[in-house]
């Protein structure tokens, strides 16, 4: 029997949405809950020979919700932990819209990091100015809200700037960062921050925000890629390096599809070494 016109549309449809379907059974089923750890050198300009091969683990926009279980953000934790790294930083969205039902239990759940040199943590949009960082201060967690930590590490300076997700003004961030004399690591949840970053001769930057674009298409790519200068990984402007995690967890759906979720351990490396 030949096949005719119709019939070959409406079995390419069938085949397509049963793909579709398929694919985000997978993404909400199976994906999203599978984190794993990345591995990533940050070249960084005018870096002191005894930090080079630093190594900074990085958890970031957990969301812990009714989409995001304990059990899953506990995992990242343990994760991480058995990369037994120098520092470790928290790159803010603990919860999701603010939800204090979630505050302390995210806290408590992030409690168990430790490292030689401290953890630290900054705030995304979703996370409130009092009650999360409060939350996270009460179990030892460092909190930079717009704020400038020193280390001293191996006998040379490490100077760590945190922002809230809304400091945006390039005077803020130049204040934050006044006096500086070591080597400057930014941690900012958007990586937007790079402009200002790159402006201020900043050498490196650690973000998060973007859960590397969540749901990324096939041939499309993700659909948040334009908005942000580094959707997932490494990248650089002018003489600014930066790493963008994915992240642990999700926001409005939950589903990740062809992104799935990280723990990050970041090396520092002298840009001539790249």
């Amino acid at each position: 029997m030949l096949l005719t016109r119709r019939a070959a549309i409406k079995g390419l449809l069938v085949t397509g949405i049963g793909a579709a379907t398929g694919v985000t059974t997978y993404g909400v089923a199976f994906e999203r809950h599978q984190i794993g750890v990345t591995e990533a050198s940050l070249p960084v300009s005018g870096l002191p020979v005894p930090l080079d091969g630093l190594r900074i683990g990085m958890i970031t926009d957990v969301h812990h919700s009714n989409m995001v279980p304990a059990a899953d953000v506990a995992h990242a934790v343990n994760l991480l932990l058995a990369q037994q790294t120098d520092l470790i930083v928290l790159g803010g969205d603990y919860v999701t819209f603010g939800n204090r039902d979630y505050v302390e239990p995210v806290a408590e759940l992030l409690a168990p990091l430790t490292a030689p040199q401290g953890v630290f943590a900054i705030l995304g949009n979703h996370d409130d100015d009092r009650d999360m960082p409060a939350a996270l201060s009460k179990r030892r967690i460092q909190v930079l809200k717009d704020a400038r930590t020193t280390l001293e590490i191996r006998g040379e300076r490490l100077d760590l700037a945190g922002l809230r997700f809304w400091t945006r003004r390039p005077q803020d961030l130049a204040r934050i960062l006044r006096n500086t004399s070591g080597t400057v690591i930014l941690l900012a949840h958007d990586p937007r921050r790079l402009t200002e970053a790159a402006a201020l001769d900043v050498p490196a930057v650690l973000s998060g925000h973007t859960h590397g674009g969540q749901v990324v298409l096939p041939g499309v790519g993700a659909l948040a890629r334009r908005r942000f200068p580094v959707l997932d990984g490494l990248g650089s402007r002018e003489g600014t390096s930066i790493f963008v995690s994915r992240g642990i967890g999700t926001v409005y759906v939950p589903v990740r599809i062809n992104c799935p979720p990280e723990v990050a351990v970041v090396t520092l490396k002298r840009r001539s070494q790249i």
